[in-house]
């Protein structure tokens, strides 16, 4: 084996995807314990230098919430020297975005739901106030001149409601839109959509004046249909997918969510397509399997194991 596929391009496919690297949030926001920050910060800086371009960085949000995140200020100005990355950070309210904005971050991310219940249960408010909640926050990221993403989670499916109606999402997703964001990330929290649906959901979002150029996708591997969903929504011309390095990851508030797509997993995809990532394949698969060593556990990505030869 000798760590890369064979090329066969697609020229249906686009020529470049930018990765949206999530592990040292979305991913280690999960775990039981709290990750050192000195490990946190190493793991940013070899994300970075296997050619990763966006690599999210850490959360503002309260302690109570999420106490794996809760270095954030000590984090953050330890990656001060990185170049050619950008660091997006999640911000949950005006706070957590003076946090962010009092560190220099240029990148903020708001998070919200599709679905009344998961609103309710995640940020303990309806849809329409979370909205409320985030258009300051959004409209001075802006002014400061941050650029902003919008994530969107239960976009195909909800642990209490079920199937989310496509309908539903676009109402949500041009509300979070009109506030200012930059991007949308379609998140598939529980990981039950299928092609088909990504299809349906990306054409009524531009039937409904959305350009595919302002979306991104965040699949879950819970089905296995992370990858089939990838490849969707590259056929509709997305060029922007979030992953997890070495597949950490889930949702603390949806216990039926499995890891994130891993980036390996789609990173082999991607060379094998011929796309262009600027990702080298073999560092990222070193750094995951030197992040699930701190971690004490093997990697769940299937091209980790794959290429460090271990069960």
């Amino acid at each position: 084996m000798n760590g890369l596929p064979m090329t066969v391009p697609d020229p249906g496919l686009p020529a470049r995807v930018r990765i949206h690297e999530v592990g040292a949030r979305d991913g280690l926001q999960n775990e039981k314990t709290a990750v050192p920050t000195a490990v946190k910060a190493e793991f940013v800086r070899r994300l970075a230098a296997a050619g990763l371009t966006t690599v999210e960085a850490t959360s503002f949000v309260h302690p109570k919430w999420v106490p794996q995140l809760a270095d954030a200020e000590e984090l953050f100005p330890q990656l001060k020297g990185l170049t050619g990355v950008h660091l997006p950070v999640l911000v949950p309210n005006e706070r957590g975005l003076d946090r962010a904005l009092a560190l220099g971050a240029d990148r903020i991310a708001v998070f919200g739901s599709a679905t009344e219940t998961f609103a309710s249960r995640n940020l303990n408010r309806t849809v329409a106030e979370s909205l409320a909640m985030f258009e300051p926050v959004v409209a001075r990221a802006k002014e400061g001149g941050a650029h902003v993403r919008g994530y969107l989670s239960m976009c195909f499916g909800d642990p209490w409601e079920g199937p989310v109606p496509v309908h539903q999402v676009v109402r949500v997703a041009k509300a979070l839109l009109d506030l200012g964001c930059d991007e949308l990330s379609l998140g598939d929290t529980i990981g039950v959509a299928t092609p088909g649906h990504v299809r349906a959901l990306l054409s009524s979002l531009n039937d409904e004046g959305v350009t595919t150029d302002r979306i991104g996708v965040h699949f879950h591997d819970t089905y296995g249909q992370a990858l089939s969903n990838t490849l969707a929504a590259l056929r509709h011309g997305v060029t922007t997918v979030d992953a997890s390095a070495g597949g950490l990851g889930g949702c603390p508030y949806a216990k039926s969510a499995t890891g994130n797509l891993a980036t390996e997993d789609l990173v082999w995809m991607l060379d094998g397509l011929g796309i262009e990532t600027g990702v080298d394949l073999a560092a990222l698969t070193a750094t995951s399997v030197w992040m699930a060593e701190q971690l004490g556990r093997p990697s769940p990505s299937r091209t980790v194991r794959a290429l460090s030869h271990k069960e």
